[in-house]
């Protein structure tokens, strides 16, 4: 069947927005098509350094004929009714049929030949493409993330007439800029477009562009002895910026090795968008980089290795000039200078919130095994490099030169430690200190941003989050999971606050499968008071899981919704009689579910006070069996008030039992 070709060329498009502009043209194009009620047999954008492609699959020459029935006027209307309906619809009077007291009428539409609604969609697409930033030029009125030279637009093979401000679409496009002396070639279909692009040097799939970069740079790597440190981040970068892309191995001047690895992996990756490179099963890098060339050049590349080996030693000059002026300073000077740095108008400035944090991890410290007045001191350190040239330069290491410095000026190990790991994590991908004192200092550097942002009423809404208070949550969260730290949350945080941290732990159990009413059903107050430890939380999670993945978890849930709604209904009428329920002689069932609960109550406190929660809901489940048996044979509402006040006492005392677990009103299942 017809297959469509799209392509938008203009110049450079940002890396950073070129994943969802393919995206969003995929989108864009799959949703006029189906509006159309065009469907195609498959759909595919790709997108590159100075072009957008799309090709569709399989679409018909034309819609398909639309035959609908239309319902007219009641007969005997007035006449002004029925001349409105026929103006509407261009049907005759004559067509109409009269069908159980009213008129009907058949429409047919021809459908329109698809190249016509292809060129009506591009337009729509070009016109209402939402780029992150975008741009008008020359005398034109079009918006495009950089000025649109070329559309190559045809169907079926052959050229679909459109023009967008002055450019009219055709069947040319263009090849690498610099590698090929003819640019410009003519493609039919995405066959012809696809060989052509390849023979003119432009890779069109990002993922193919990715790989020739890795296949490449790990030979070049392989044939010296070296590895590629590998980076799924920089690697995206580079592969949008490079048609023909080419990995290049250069040297590096290795008097520059002695500073921090992480300084020259950033001045690689920041400024320059290079590789860093190591000899394999060595911590610290080789002299060595790997840069990502557009072209093929006649010498292999060794002209342009040297022209970026000059570069970087530029760059990592001034590093080492950053260096050694800040270990000229040290903490003391840079902590004065917090006292003039602003963290937030309500929150006060940087010094302000050290004290804070200094306040939090001394009193963290204890919780999780570390030594408070060294929590103390790692806190009141750990934001002084926020002040350091280096950090300055390359703000994406603060923390991790602080940690630099510390051990530069002969600190306690641990406290460096705890100082360079105090922001983590900072993503899913990033892993959690462990080590107390890094513990105590990080848990306390994220509750005082959660807090003071919660203070002011600066809270995510929707999708905004400028102060990144989900990661932060989650941070939180990690933490304490992953190092089983008994933190009662409830002494840090206000209510709204411990509920943040309830639908973020909710967002985390479900990434690993769990429900999250389940999360709400253990979030809910006991007795009036919230549990606010999340090791203990996850906890009763698993373990309400596994519960009601059984047959007995099944139906005593069952059990509890029909108590409760029985509960529920009759504290319309009245107040529910209070006290405890007596054991009855008969029915038996009514005195069996009595003596189960009596025999419940001491179970499930021994479990609970050891934090046994499989053992509690062992406890539960042995209620099943007498609940069932209660409502099958128990009337509850009896004549007799007194049979119905004791009946409605033991089904409050199964729901307040199994309220010691969980909240079995909240989940859903």
């Amino acid at each position: 069947m017809p297959q469509l070709l799209l392509e938008l060329f203009s110049e450079e498009i940002p890396a950073r927005m070129q994943g969802n502009a393919a995206r969003d043209l995929e989108r864009m194009a799959r949703d006029g098509l189906a509006k159309a009620g065009l469907i195609s047999e498959g759909l595919k954008a790709f997108a590159g350094p100075r072009r957008l492609t799309l090709v569709v699959e399989g679409l018909p020459v034309a819609q398909p004929d639309v035959s609908e029935e239309v319902k007219g006027p009641r007969v005997g209307a007035p006449d002004q009714a029925m001349d409105g309906f026929l103006r509407k619809t261009g049907l005759a009077r004559e067509t109409l049929v009269e069908r159980d007291g009213v008129y009907f009428g058949h429409i047919h539409k021809s459908g329109r030949p698809t190249a016509e609604i292809i060129a009506e969609l591009v337009e729509q697409i070009v016109r209402g493409f939402a780029w992150p930033k975008s741009m008008t030029w020359g005398t034109g009125k079009l918006r495009w993330v950089r000025p649109l030279q070329r559309i190559l637009c045809v169907f079926n093979r052959e050229i679909v007439p459109l023009e967008i401000d002055g450019i009219v679409a055709g069947d040319l496009s263009e090849g690498h800029r610099f590698m090929t002396e003819t640019r410009v070639f003519r493609a039919r279909d995405f066959d012809e477009y696809h060989e052509a692009l390849a023979g003119h040097y432009v890779v069109l799939d990002v993922e193919e562009r990715k790989q020739r970069i890795l296949e490449g740079a790990r030979t070049l790597c392989f044939a010296r002895g070296l590895e590629l440190v590998e980076d799924d981040g920089l690697l995206e970068e580079v592969a949008g910026l490079a048609e023909w892309p080419t990995p290049i191995l250069g040297d590096m001047d290795p008097a520059f090795l002695d500073l921090p690895p992480e300084v020259i992996r950033t001045s690689m990756r920041t400024h320059q968008k290079y590789f860093a490179v190591r000899r394999p099963g060595e911590a610290g890098l080789a002299p060595n980089f790997l840069v990502v060339a557009n072209i093929e050049a006649a010498d292999g590349g060794r002209e342009i290795a040297l022209g970026n080996a000059k570069v970087l030693s530029s760059r990592l000059s001034d590093a080492r000039f950053f260096w050694s002026e800040d270990v000229k300073a040290g903490f003391e000077p840079w902590l004065k200078k917090l006292n003039g740095v602003t963290f937030h108008a309500k929150l006060g400035t940087m010094a302000e919130r050290v004290e804070r944090i200094v306040a939090l991890a001394r009193e963290i410290a204890p919780l999780v095994g570390a030594d408070p007045d060294k929590a103390a001191e790692a806190a009141r350190l750990a934001k002084a490099d926020l002040a350091s040239e280096m950090v300055g330069e390359f703000p994406e290491l603060q923390g991790v030169m602080g940690g630099y410095y510390a051990r530069e000026f002969g600190l306690d190990p641990e406290i460096a430690d705890a100082i360079r790991d105090h922001y983590r994590p900072q993503g899913p991908g990033d892993a959690v200190p462990t080590a107390p004192l890094s513990v105590a200092v990080a848990l306390a550097d994220k509750l005082d941003t959660l807090v003071g942002f919660f203070a002011i009423d600066e809270k995510p809404t929707g999708s905004k989050d400028p102060y990144a208070l989900r990661r932060a949550a989650l941070g939180v969260i990690r933490i304490i999971l992953e190092n089983d730290a008994r933190i009662g949350l409830g002494s840090l945080a206000s209510s709204d606050l411990l509920a943040f941290f309830a639908d973020r732990l909710k967002v985390a159990l479900k990434d690993q499968g769990k429900r999250g009413d389940l999360v709400d059903a253990v979030f809910a107050p006991i007795d009036g008071k919230a549990d606010d430890d999340l090791v203990r939380i996850v906890a009763r999670v698993e373990a309400l899981t596994g519960f009601l993945a059984t047959e007995d978890g099944t139906n005593l849930l069952q059990g509890y919704k029909r108590a409760a709604n029985i509960l529920k209904a009759e504290e319309k009428k009245g107040p529910l009689p209070t006290g405890a329920p007596t054991r009855a002689a008969a029915p038996a069932e009514e005195g069996a579910l009595f003596d189960a609960l009596t025999a419940a109550g001491p179970k499930l406190d021994a479990a609970l006070t050891a934090e046994d929660f499989t053992g509690a809901m062992t406890a539960l489940a042995a209620l099943r069996g007498p609940v069932d048996a209660f409502f099958d044979k128990v009337l509850v509402n009896s004549d007799v008030a007194a049979e119905r006040d004791n009946r409605l006492r033991l089904l409050t005392l199964v729901q307040t039992a199994m309220g010691r677990v969980a909240d079995f009103s909240l989940v859903t299942g």
